[in-house]
């Protein structure tokens, strides 16, 4: 994802070069910087300072709009604008027929109706119909577990809709699957009734994670020795069954491969 910050200060330093241009992707405009540089007078130079100018002082949606369009999308209804931070999703492509890495050979995914679910339930979202736009949500959700852009868009909407818990719940999960605009957590006005709860100074201090429980403690019995002595005997009947349920995540694709090994390995330790 390209940073405004960085593209700016190429801009203003390097831009008689072009390499902010090639830096935001626009490979033809980078050449052109370039068939300028060796004129007398510092055209491409000038260009690019103003171009830097123009781009540290832009609006942070505009930018990413323009320049990181796979990874946002601006919702607008009147005068109010929601964000919604998207994902491009790897699942499988209809034209190609490739598969998500992580998803198994006999999953697929109706992209479809899992766009339309989406695009209803922010149509309720703007419509500030919260309980509505959480149950579309949660159906499209339903077609793909690790879709990062439900996930925060349930986030939003169980804050709004004052469950702080659900709330982290998702926004965790969002985080899990590689969301990393922090900013955007601790600024988006769809967050701010999150924000204000005890819990959030906790979520935000473990790098906006949930705080995993500890595993209980094994339980132990005791048998009889042939010597008379008494022997303990650890039970592990309750990490098998745990193990068991996230092996059931696992193959329901609510938990991904690195995932299931990391919890595993929590358990078994």
């Amino acid at each position: 994802m390209k940073d405004k910050t960085t593209a700016g200060l190429l801009a203003i330093f390097l831009g008689g070069l072009g390499v902010h241009r090639f830096y935001l992707g626009q490979t033809g405009m980078g050449f052109m910087h370039l068939a300028f540089f060796w004129l007398p007078v510092p055209i491409s130079w000038v260009v690019g300072f103003i171009h830097g100018i123009m781009i540290l002082t832009m609006d942070d949606d505009k930018f990413n709009l323009q320049y990181n369009p796979e990874h946002f999308r601006v919702i607008k209804k009147g005068n109010r604008r929601q964000d919604k931070e998207v994902r491009r999703d790897e699942r499988r492509n209809p034209q190609n027929g490739q598969r998500r890495s992580n998803e198994p050979a006999h999953q697929t995914v109706d992209y479809e109706k899992q766009q339309t679910l989406k695009k209803s339930g922010i149509d309720k979202y703007k419509d500030y119909d919260y309980q509505g736009a959480i149950e579309e949500f949660k159906k499209a959700l339903a077609l793909d577990p690790n879709d990062i852009s439900i996930h925060f868009n349930l986030a939003c909407t169980y804050s709004l809709n004052e469950e702080a818990d659900k709330a982290l719940e998702h926004l965790d999960r969002a985080v899990s699957l590689g969301f990393t605009d922090f900013k955007r957590i601790k600024e988006h006005d769809a967050l701010a009734y999150l924000r204000i709860q005890d819990a959030f100074d906790e979520f935000e201090q473990n790098g906006f994670r949930l705080k995993q429980a500890t595993p209980q403690r094994q339980a132990t019995t005791t048998v009889q020795t042939q010597g008379g002595q008494e022997s303990a005997v650890e039970d592990h009947s309750q990490i098998l069954e745990q193990l068991q349920k996230l092996n059931e995540l696992r193959l329901k694709g609510l938990l991904t491969e690195e995932e299931f090994v990391t919890q595993k390995r929590k358990l078994t330790d």
